[in-house]
């Protein structure tokens, strides 16, 4: 039996963001966005080159494959995106005529809400009912941000991107922020990603003062956004006589606008307006660390879901 593996995540605007007004309508709920947050979007992807996103997870999705094939599965992987092409339904479609029965889709963000991750589901419920009988079995993974091949590769990167800063930096791990009332609405997503920093820290060898949970992103929405965000470290570890720091995000699997514009551009610019050093970690990528834990993720959900 063939093992097929869906790595589910937002995606992005096609590379000459001729798609962007859809692309950003689609991620705010259909809400069409205003022409000001169209223009500064498209200058943020301009700035990055466009983002790398797409073709990043498609590689993730090709070393997973050749690690459940080098331990002995006869496995498929591929990719669905919820807000772009290829759309979950076309990455269900090639897993189904690959010959794919079961399929494991594993939504790339470690911790889970059902608020804000829930359209992941409805997309598989969505594809296998345009699918039909033809339809492969999906089993969702569930939240995996203890799984410790994505602790220890997240580690790996904390501690080869210290030696690139001098004295002993502060570490800061950051998760995508959120509007205040949504997080009032998801506590055990906040504990997750709380949870995720704590095992990060520890697994890095972090002591307790050395490191520091704040936020990254904050959306262009009216209204509060969770704190501290990484602006309002920064100023405070300066005048606490820290000369460099180090960004370390929890919750992004690769890079793409919210690593190389939001902190290469953003967050760089505000250390170094600060008078800080600032360096940020390799994304995992394609870490054969991380790459381990996906394949793991994939035969531990597929084994559960045919018991």
């Amino acid at each position: 039996m063939t093992l097929g593996v869906l790595l589910m995540t937002y995606g992005s605007p096609a590379d000459d963001l001729h798609d962007l007004p859809e692309y950003l309508a689609a991620v705010r709920g259909g809400r069409e966005a205003p022409d000001e947050l169209v223009t500064e979007f498209r200058r943020r992807y301009r700035v990055i080159g466009g983002s790398p996103l797409i073709p990043i997870t498609l590689m993730q999705a090709e070393a997973v494959q050749d690690r459940l094939r080098d331990e002995g599965l006869d496995a498929v992987a591929t990719v669905g995106m919820r807000f772009s092409s290829p759309t979950v339904l076309d990455g269900l479609t090639a897993l189904a005529d690959a010959g794919c029965a079961t399929v494991t889709a594993i939504i790339m963000s470690p911790q889970y809400s059902g608020l804000l991750m829930g359209g992941y589901q409805r997309a598989l419920d969505e594809a296998r009912a345009a699918l039909g009988a033809g339809a492969p079995a999906v089993q969702l993974a569930p939240a995996w941000y203890r799984e410790r091949g994505f602790i220890d590769a997240v580690a790996e990167r904390i501690r080869d991107g210290l030696t690139a800063l001098p004295d002993q930096p502060p570490v800061l791990l950051t998760a995508h922020s959120l509007p205040r009332r949504v997080a009032d609405q998801e506590p055990a997503y906040l504990d997750q990603l709380r949870e995720t920093a704590e095992l990060i820290a520890d697994a890095s060898g972090l002591d307790a003062g050395r490191w520091h949970f704040c936020w990254q992103s904050a959306g262009h929405e009216p209204g509060e956004w969770m704190k501290p965000d990484f602006a309002d470290l920064v100023p405070r570890l300066r005048s606490e006589g820290h000369a460099a720091v180090l960004v370390a995000p929890i919750q992004f699997l690769a890079d793409h606008l919210e690593i190389l514009y939001d902190v290469d551009v953003g967050a760089r610019a505000q250390a170094e307006e600060a008078g800080m050093a600032f360096a940020r970690i390799e994304s995992l990528n394609t870490s054969p660390t991380f790459i381990g834990a996906l394949a793991r993720i994939a035969r531990e959900t597929a084994a559960v879901g045919s018991a």
